[in-house]
């Protein structure tokens, strides 16, 4: 005879509703953002800018690009990208989400203002990351994008995001 009562059995049932939400909930990620701002907070005579400008990013995590202000958007740069990566070219003054699943460099812009330096770096991690770092370095640019990518590399390099990945 089972010592299941009536009570037993409906609060199971209930708590057992959930447990196809569980799996998703705990492995369901918290996806990064990139703010587009005219202005950065902290320094107001750095205009035009993403925040952060550098992301990194494992396979299968999502960016948000974030319109915070009018005018922006988000759009890869032609050959910054690894191979077989999709590219992506957002709608001005809207958000954007890119869910990255190529390990590698992926460079992009404001397109109305990337030749005064809006330009970012997303880095996704894992093996193969580092097969399009020399094309992606090599890129010329034009106007203030140029002294920005030139910081952008140093930072990268500081936070070792140009060395193979340690698993």
């Amino acid at each position: 005879m089972s010592n299941l009562t009536r009570r037993t059995m409906i609060a199971s049932a209930s708590a057992s509703a959930f447990l196809p939400l569980l799996p998703t909930v705990a492995l369901a990620q918290e996806a990064k953002v990139v703010e587009m701002l005219n202005k950065h907070p902290d320094d107001k005579k750095k205009r035009y800018v993403f925040l952060p400008n550098i992301v990194s990013v494992q396979p299968g995590e999502t960016v948000i690009f974030k319109s915070v202000d009018k005018g922006h958007n988000s759009a890869t740069i032609k050959d910054m990208l690894p191979e077989g990566a999709e590219d992506w070219d957002g709608k001005i003054n809207k958000d954007i989400e890119i869910t990255f699943n190529t390990p590698g460099f992926y460079g992009y812009k404001c397109t109305p203002h990337a030749t005064v330096g809006m330009v970012g770096l997303i880095v996704v991690e894992g093996e193969g990351k580092l097969d399009n770092l020399e094309d992606a370095r090599g890129i010329k640019h034009r106007g203030k994008s140029k002294k920005a990518w030139k910081e952008i590399w140093e930072e990268a390099e500081e936070m070792g995001l140009l060395e193979e990945t340690v698993a």
